[in-house]
């Protein structure tokens, strides 16, 4: 698959929904560059985190500036990006699409026990399991006029790519 064809993406969701893995497979299938998110975070906000205290909207918004750059750039490139990004506000996908207006989101979505329950099987490098309460009270559902794919993540990772790469073949 050519990845000019398909826009900018943005894998979204909370932490354990399986952003990471889906936007790695997704970006394989359409032939497109894959960025972590997680990468993007500065130093501060990895400590902040590992202490176990939540990003507030100051700590994010230059992170999430450095996401739409990539996206803007990427798009230029002619290779759009595929970020995994939490993007749990309106308002924070609001300012990734202000870089890169052609950016859809693939919401990760699912019930918070799976989710938890994922969290606690894992070992992330800055993101303990107790950040979870604060980024569902964070997050936002997505509005019927913002670009987005809702996906369960009860679904399997590749399950999940099959049908989002059905949505954009269909768009």
């Amino acid at each position: 698959m050519n990845s000019a064809a398909y826009p900018p993406m943005v894998v979204m969701g909370v932490s354990g929904s399986g952003k990471s893995t889906v936007g790695r497979l997704l970006a394989d299938k359409v032939g497109s560059v894959f960025i972590d998110g997680d990468d993007l975070h500065p130093v501060s906000n990895k400590e902040k985190m590992a202490a176990g205290h939540p990003l507030n909207d100051g700590d994010r918004e230059p992170w999430l500036s450095t996401i739409g750059d990539a996206l803007f750039e990427s798009t230029n490139d002619g290779a759009p990006a595929i970020i995994a990004c939490s993007a749990l506000k309106r308002s924070y996908r609001d300012l990734l699409r202000r870089h890169a207006p052609s950016t859809i989101f693939v919401h990760l979505s699912g019930a918070s026990e799976l989710i938890q329950h994922r969290l606690d099987e894992r070992n992330h490098e800055y993101m303990p399991p107790t950040l979870l309460a604060s980024q569902l009270s964070t997050l936002e559902a997505i509005e019927a006029d913002e670009p987005a794919i809702e996906v369960d993540v009860r679904l399997s990772p590749e399950d999940i790519v099959d049908l989002v790469a059905l949505n954009l073949s269909a768009k």
